[in-house]
């Protein structure tokens, strides 16, 4: 038999957006049910690039960022696919952390605070009615008051509601991208994060704890459907066209027996609203892993559902006006920062537009500033 359970907030998905939203809900008192179909710690394919804009909102919430002595990145180099590398500053700056160090860290810190947290158990089906939701999870059955899905990047929640607008359809947003990650042990400066291009994708590195480095690429299902549906070949055979990521891939100690791999990604807007459930992290809008923000942007979403979500369970504001006031505000901070994201994307992966457009922001430093200004927020 399945139990049901009562609560004010019921979470699907345990990423970033989802564990600090947990321990805000439980830190005002509400009771916070939270679905994760991974056992804490894991890993999870990201480019670990946090932007300091999140550095006192993780600190308010008892992360000890200062204690574990992360690397500080100021730096930004990127090369076109042939090598050329054009280096640019970092302004706001940022630090490195692999997402199995701190989303076991919100984890934990989320079953102090007394959320219920559901680990390995994946939520099946969600159902608004009478102004209450039933949550179906594999054993459990859940009501809530509130729904927020932080599901990520993919989810069988984006297939079974269509979530992609069909006026996007044609767009190139909407094109299945791959993304590939390894942990490594490389000679790296760890005041930098690096972008290397190569055909119809480009990779990250960036030095996170331990002296490791996050080693993370984006690519086309095309790219990897072309030599043979291996990552090794497609890696030999594409991405060493690149001397940088020859030199990277071929001196590196790999930290993992294999990578961590996530297909069918798309970049395509996404509605913050879905049959009343609110929208947080990637499940909101998924930022090109170029802009190297989605962690951040993940973790101030959270923060924003939670300001609308406590006013409508203290009686302030009823359902409609939490949905509006969210989406405007999610809107507001994030929709533009997405958007300039998916047209520097177009810019990246292509021998001669890559070149052209990387040479015209080296020399006109005010616009990379702006470039680089308008993917990243103020810190909250």
């Amino acid at each position: 038999m399945l139990t049901a359970i009562d609560f004010d907030v019921a979470i699907i998905g345990g990423g970033l957006g989802g564990l600090t939203l947990a321990i805000q809900c439980a830190n005002a008192g509400y009771s916070v049910a939270l679905f994760e179909k991974e056992q804490y710690p894991f890993h999870k394919v990201c480019g670990e690039y946090v932007s300091n804009e999140s550095k006192p909102f993780l600190t308010q919430l008892g992360i000890p960022l200062e204690e574990w002595n992360l690397p500080v990145i100021q730096q930004l180099l990127i090369t076109d696919v042939k090598g050329k590398a054009y280096p640019f500053a970092l302004d706001l700056g940022g630090f490195g952390i692999s997402r199995y160090l701190l989303d076991n860290a919100l984890y934990e810190l989320a079953v102090q605070k007394n959320a219920q947290v559901f680990c390995q158990t994946k939520v099946l089906n969600v159902t608004y009615l009478n102004n209450y939701f039933e949550v179906a999870a594999i054993n459990t059955n859940v009501s809530a008051k509130v729904v927020v899905g932080s599901f990520g990047k993919r989810s069988n929640f984006d297939v079974q509601w269509k979530r992609i607008h069909p006026l996007n359809a044609k767009s190139t947003s909407v094109k299945n991208f791959v993304g590939v990650k390894y942990h490594i042990r490389y000679p790296f400066p760890s005041n930098q994060i690096a972008l290397h291009n190569f055909k119809n994708g480009y990779c990250g590195i960036s030095m996170i704890e331990d002296r490791k480095c996050c080693l993370c690429y984006l690519t086309t299902a095309d790219n990897l459907r072309n030599n043979e549906n291996r990552i090794d070949v497609m890696q030999e055979k594409v991405l060493f066209k690149n001397p940088a990521l020859k030199k990277i891939f071929t001196e590196a100690d790999f930290l993992y027996t294999s990578p961590q791999v996530i297909a069918q990604v798309s970049f395509a807007p996404k509605t913050q609203i879905q049959n009343h459930v609110l929208m947080i992290g990637d499940a909101a809008g998924l930022i090109t892993p170029l802009c190297g923000n989605g962690m951040s942007m993940a973790m101030h979403a959270g923060k924003l559902v939670f300001g609308a979500i406590d006013s409508f369970l203290k009686g302030t504001i009823n359902r409609m006006e939490m949905e509006q006031q969210y989406a405007a505000n999610w809107k507001h901070h994030f929709q533009y920062r997405l958007w300039i994201g998916r047209k520097v994307q177009t810019l990246m992966g292509d021998e001669w537009l890559t070149s052209l457009s990387l040479n015209v922001l080296y020399r006109l430093s005010f616009l990379a500033k702006q470039v680089i200004a308008s993917t990243h927020g103020q810190p909250f």
